[in-house]
């Protein structure tokens, strides 16, 4: 299956390229202080600074392949692009597409009601404010979403959210404004898979609580604003239900699909970041009297890191193309093998070059902790390495049974 970029999608990148050069390779550093130094409570300056440049030059919400919402890309069009913002933790939210917001978008999108767009979908898409997805609980293994023990119970013309949740990305975010928050409706259905339904919870609603920032590796506010979020007695009225009761888990799925893609074209550009600084640093740095690139194992490692991305980006881009042709469900199998693959060899890659660097690798200077933090959490994020291989192996046996 050939891959190469359509005209229009050579052109954005080009100009995604040249943005990157220009505003966002020059403000990593001031990006790091301000993720440390601000934290995950507060807003960091130079991403709304640059955001109104981005948006000016023609490249923003290029991850919705809705023409009327985003830029009409398919998910293989999209994906060289995703790869490019992925090279910086500073990208992906310039230009509007950093997770979750960019599937909150979709799902709201694609399942909400006309109302429901008009109050929180229109001021995503401007990237007036941001949202969380809360999912994930701390008291059950939320590998198996159907464990998920929060309620929605209706009572008259509202819902009653009670749940604790965390890993709720963005939460500790002053410009979140809305959760899509999992829960049970019919906990007694006999169909685990239907006992689910999404809700769209608004932040300032009594009874929702953000308790703390999680660090994820250390780290607060970069590679991410992980939260812990309890909701106590949240009443949300009856319209601001996702698709209706029982659909939960059907928008889940919806919803994961692109985003574990998305998240793994991201990783590709930070793993080819991490060879540049892999190869850049072994060429400058003299030990034993050669070059540490010159070293046996070092050229090994750079050989075998350039394998090791190219077949991601190769099965990255098959996942896609499926996607696009055969659908979210028919492309199961792919997603699950680049979810499995791609974080793993990003980790590989990043640890590589720490080592190269030396003890700096595992400073801040070069970036190269943020990144190895991102790509061993996900892992874990958006299902486990071990779900995806469950699935995978059984979909596999099913070929035989």
């Amino acid at each position: 299956m050939p891959f190469e970029p359509t005209a229009k999608v050579q052109d954005l990148q080009r100009r995604l390229a040249a943005f990157m050069d220009e505003h966002i390779y020059p403000n990593e550093p001031r990006h790091a202080n301000e993720a440390e130094s601000l934290g995950p409570w507060q807003v960091h300056p130079v991403i709304e600074e640059l955001k109104p440049k981005a948006r000016a030059a023609g490249l923003w919400n290029l991850f919705l392949p809705e023409s009327g919402h985003g830029a009409g890309l398919s998910n293989l069009e999209y994906a060289p692009l995703c790869e490019i913002m992925g090279r910086s933790f500073l990208a992906p939210e310039v230009f509007n597409c950093s997770a979750p917001d960019t599937g909150n978008m979709e799902v709201l999108a694609r399942y909400g009601t006309a109302e429901q767009q008009a109050r929180w979908l229109v001021p995503l898409l401007a990237g007036e404010i941001r949202s969380c997805f809360a999912m994930t609980e701390p008291g059950v293994a939320s590998s198996d979403a159907t464990n998920i023990a929060s309620s929605i119970v209706r009572d008259g013309d509202d819902y009653v959210v009670n749940g604790q949740k965390w890993y709720t990305t963005n939460a500790t975010d002053p410009r979140c404004r809305i959760a899509i928050f999992m829960g049970k409706t019919d906990p007694d259905s006999p169909d685990r898979h239907r006992q689910q339904s999404m809700i769209l919870v608004p932040m300032d609603t009594p009874g929702v609580t953000v308790v703390r920032a999680l660090p994820v590796f250390g780290f607060y506010g970069m590679p991410d604003r992980a939260s812990e979020v309890r909701f106590e007695n949240v009443r949300v009225p009856v319209s601001n239900m996702l698709l209706g009761e029982g659909r939960g888990f059907e928008i889940a799925q919806g919803r994961l699909g692109p985003g574990r893609i998305h998240h793994c074209m991201r990783l590709i550009g930070l793993a080819e970041r991490a060879l540049e600084r892999m190869c850049r640093r072994s060429l400058g740095r003299v030990a034993f009297g050669k070059t540490v690139a010159e070293q046996g194992v070092t050229v090994e490692r750079i050989a075998e890191s350039r394998i090791l991305i190219e077949q991601s980006r190769l099965l990255t881009l098959n996942a896609a193309h499926r996607m696009d042709t055969v659908g979210n469900k028919v492309a199961r199998t792919e997603i699950a093998m680049i979810k499995v693959a791609v974080p793993q060899m990003a980790a590989r890659v990043i640890d590589w070059s720490i080592q190269a660097h030396g003890g700096g690798g595992t400073s801040n200077d070069f970036g190269l902790a943020h990144a190895y933090a991102m790509a061993r959490v996900l892992r874990l994020a958006d299902g486990p390495d071990e779900v995806h291989r469950q699935q995978i192996g059984r979909l596999e046996l099913r070929k035989y049974g």
